[in-house]
Order: structure tokens, then C-alpha cells, then sequence
């Protein structure tokens, strides 16, 4: 009896230190952080050390810091006035694409924007809807000092001007190169949004070449760098710059319905920039070249209905008679795969590619014809069918416009057999005269004007004053003098 009281002890006492034991193990266990269980449904939470380690490094490649101090110098903030309400303007229109910049309510008729300084001696850029029909513009740079400047010139196809102010050694931002510019990289918007100077912000490039249908003109170039950097009125003409603090774009435009910032915006490549800025410099008015086709973008009915292989590129629809493109050798139903060595793909992408030439320009074109690649060498033309470049020279700069040869739609409908066309008004004598946008000159002083060379000859030792007769578009005939 004795001996089994024992054994059942000794039993316990096992029994005990085993469970004992198995406690303290348990209790090692759970303060390690882990158990059979747990180590295989956290297999892999060591790599959270890794995961977080390209952050800590990507945080040193995307510090702003540098770019924004390059960039918040040479961003200006642009004031405008009018003595009238500018012509189109509807403060009750909506459009999802909206400029901002444009005159609000107010007995004074003021708006703001902003430009970007490209030159150490006073050369700005900015939109064109900023300064449009402004009869006074005004520059503040970021030290606070106030230039009146003077508007070189403007390019309503591509919604750019150039401004001038007098002074030298300033801050300028340096050219990147939009072509290089990458969806998913990391750019900064710089402007002065609702009067706020020196506004940096940042986001992605969202997309490239995207057209929106907001420019008015004729000969509109839409090919926007697409951002989700905010931006919001007052942010037109500033800058977009890279991770380097390289100027890429100016920005223009949003995608919204309340007229504020909700989550897109939209920029012109500097590339194109560039090129309308230097014609602005060089010959007062930008030269630019055409190709002479009518095009539609590749899709998969095109590509059904025409046959083609690929739903890449842009289809020649058709041909002006001895254009460009003609008298290289192009034919409809080619397929436009690149300009020069810059792949191309929809017809935003080509505009501005060839935005870029001058009429006389020589130009390489890469086709597509029944499946294969051929290349011609364009020479093109500007809207006239010619190569000649023209310059604004100071009496036409005296006038304030922008000029062109009448229309053979105008010419036909109005009896005209010739006549210059003011496509554009800024501050000037024919504004100050009552002239309006649109305005055909038919004859000065008695003259016949059918050409540029006889504007240009009838005014050019003028002095004294001035009988301009002509039309408008309606059909409206009108007669107005001014001094020179």
C-alpha cells in the first residue's frame, strides 16, 4: 500500500516538473516574439527592415529642397490691368479645362499670374492668357521689386508670351529637356497661386502629349505635360521644374469643375518653349513650319478599316496641293511613325515635334507604307505655302498685332482680292485707334494692302497720321486714323 502511495507520488512529482519545465519554455518563447505558429505566419516580417530601407534612400534622391531654391528666385509674380473688359471673356462660362489668370469682377479690371525669368537680363515667360488684352502688365520679382514690362511678343497657339523688363544680373531658371521627362518622375510646380508668392508644390508627371481642346486658335499646338503637382489660379506661367531644378514646362491649365485645384494640372513642354521664345527674340512673331497634311490618329477601327498592321502612329489622310509633305513624297494612307529621331505616336505628339521647325527647316519623316519604313526629307513651309521667314519690324511692333495673310475662305466671301488680317491685339496704336481682333486691312493712307511687304512698305517711313480702311469678318466695312 505504502510502495503504490509512493510510486503515485514520484508519478506527480514527474508530472509536476514536466509541466514546469514546459511553462518555462513556453514563457522563453513568448518573450522571443515568435512560436511555431507565429514564425510561420510572420515568415516574412524580417522584411519590413528591407522594405523600409529604399525609402529611407528614396527620401534623399526626392529632397526638393535644392530645386526649389533654384527655382522660387526666378518665378515672378505677374499683375495685369484693363481700362475695359477683354474681348471674350464670360466670367459665367465653364469649361473642365480652365486657364487661370483671367480678369475677375472688379471695377479695376485686374489679374495675376505668374512668369518665369529665362535670361539674366530681363526676358520672362509666361501664358498668353495671363497678359491678353492688358493694357498695363506688371512684375514683381521675389525681392519684392516692381518692373513695368513690356510684351515682346505673344503665340496664341501654344498660349506662351515673352515679357521684358529692364534690369540685369537676375536670377534665371536654366532649360531641362521635356523630352526626357518621364511619366512617374517627380517634378515641382512654382508660382503664386490666389496672390501667394514663391508657392512650391510637388507631384508626378501623370502623362504626356495630352491634348484637351482648350486653346481657341487655328494653328493650336496642344501637347501638355500632364501633373497631379496642385496648382491653382494665379500658378499660370510659373514654372515646372525637375528633381534638378531645370525648368520642363509652364504651367498653363487644370482639369476641374470648381475652378481650383482638384487633382490635375497641365504644362507646356519647355522644349516647344524654347523654340516660340526664340522666335519671339529673333524675329518678334514665331515662324513656324507645317507639314501640309490632314492626319488621324491609328486606332484599332482605322486600323481595321484601312488594313494596317499597327494602331500606333498617325495616319495622312490627305495632302495640301504642292505642300510639304507632297513634295517630299509622302502619300495618303501613309502611316507618320517619327520626325527625326523622336518616335511619335498620336497627333499631339507630332504637332509639337514639328512645332519646333521653321518654315525652310529640313525635316525627316519616318512612314509606314504597306507595312514598310521609308523616310523623307520635308522641307517645310509656313500657312502661306512658302519658306520665307517673316520679322515684325519696329512700326509693326509700333501697332501692337499680330498679323496674317487673309484667308482664300475670307478673300472668297468678303470679294477681297487680298489683305492683312490682325489675329492678335496687345497694347499699341491700333488698340488705342478701336480696332478689334479679327480686323482685315484692305488699304492704307488710299493704298492697296494685299501682301505683308505692302503693310510693311506702307508704313515703314511713315510719319504723321494714318488712314486704315478694311472689313470684318461679318462683312462690316470701318475706316480709323491715328498718328505715328
Amino acid at each position: 500500500m505504502i510502495s503504490q502511495i509512493k510510486k503515485a507520488m514520484f508519478i506527480l512529482l514527474v508530472a509536476g516538473f514536466g509541466g514546469a519545465a514546459g511553462a518555462y519554455l513556453f514563457s522563453i518563447s513568448e518573450n522571443s516574439g515568435y512560436s511555431s505558429l507565429s514564425q510561420k505566419n510572420n515568415q516574412n516580417k524580417p522584411d519590413v527592415h528591407y522594405v523600409n530601407m529604399p525609402s529611407t534612400s528614396d527620401a534623399v534622391l526626392t529632397d526638393f529642397t535644392k530645386a526649389a531654391d533654384l527655382t522660387v528666385h526666378s518665378v515672378v509674380h505677374v499683375k495685369t490691368s484693363y481700362n475695359s473688359r477683354p474681348t471674350g471673356y464670360n466670367p459665367f462660362g465653364y469649361n473642365p479645362f480652365d486657364f487661370w489668370g483671367r480678369p475677375q469682377e472688379s471695377p479695376k479690371q485686374e489679374a495675376s499670374g505668374s512668369g518665369v525669368i529665362i535670361t539674366d537680363d530681363g526676358y520672362i515667360v509666361t501664358n498668353n492668357h495671363v497678359i491678353e488684352n492688358a493694357d498695363k502688365v506688371e512684375v514683381t520679382l521675389n525681392d519684392n521689386r516692381s518692373f513695368t514690362a513690356k510684351v515682346v511678343g505673344t503665340d496664341p497657339s501654344t498660349d506662351l508670351a515673352l515679357l521684358k523688363i529692364d534690369e540685369k544680373g537676375l536670377p534665371y531658371v536654366a532649360y531641362g529637356n521635356s523630352d526626357d521627362v518621364k511619366v512617374g518622375e517627380w517634378v515641382l510646380a512654382v508660382g503664386n497661386p490666389f496672390n501667394l508668392t514663391s508657392t512650391v508644390t510637388a507631384g508626378i508627371v501623370s502623362a504626356k502629349a495630352r491634348n484637351i481642346g482648350i486653346l481657341p486658335d487655328t494653328y493650336k499646338i496642344e501637347s501638355f505635360i500632364q501633373t497631379d503637382a496642385a496648382v491653382n489660379p494665379g500658378n499660370s506661367g510659373g514654372a515646372l521644374v525637375n528633381t534638378r531644378g531645370e525648368l520642363v514646362g509652364i504651367n498653363s491649365a487644370i482639369a476641374s469643375n470648381t475652378g481650383s485645384y482638384t487633382g490635375y494640372s497641365f504644362a507646356i513642354p519647355v522644349n516647344l518653349v524654347k523654340k516660340v521664345m526664340d522666335d519671339l527674340v529673333e524675329y518678334g512673331s514665331v515662324q513656324r513650319g507645317f507639314i501640309g497634311v490632314s492626319i488621324r490618329d491609328v486606332d484599332s477601327k482605322l486600323a481595321d478599316e484601312k488594313g494596317l498592321k499597327e494602331t500606333q502612329g498617325i495616319y495622312v489622310a490627305g495632302l495640301n496641293e504642292d505642300g510639304a509633305a507632297s513634295e517630299a513624297g509622302l502619300k495618303e494612307g501613309d502611316v507618320i511613325t517619327k520626325v527625326g529621331e523622336v518616335a511619335v505616336s498620336n497627333t499631339p505628339q507630332l504637332q509639337e515635334q514639328i512645332g519646333r521647325f521653321r518654315p525652310g527647316d529640313k525635316v525627316n519623316v519616318t512612314v509606314l507604307r504597306n507595312g514598310v519604313e521609308k523616310t523623307f526629307a520635308v522641307v517645310l513651309r509656313n500657312k502661306d505655302g512658302d519658306t520665307k521667314l517673316v520679322k515684325n519690324d519696329q512700326v509693326l511692333n509700333l501697332l501692337g498685332g499680330t498679323f496674317e495673310t487673309v484667308r482664300s475662305e475670307d478673300k472668297s466671301k468678303l470679294g477681297l482680292q487680298g489683305g492683312i488680317r490682325i489675329s492678335k491685339l496687345m497694347s499699341g496704336k491700333l488698340r488705342s485707334a478701336g480696332i478689334r481682333e479679327g480686323f482685315i486691312i484692305t488699304a492704307i493712307d488710299k493704298k492697296p494692302i494685299r501682301t505683308m511687304d505692302d503693310l510693311e512698305n506702307a508704313l515703314k517711313t511713315k510719319q504723321g497720321g494714318v488712314l486704315i480702311e478694311g472689313v470684318y469678318p461679318n462683312g462690316m466695312k470701318a475706316y480709323y486714323g491715328f498718328g505715328i
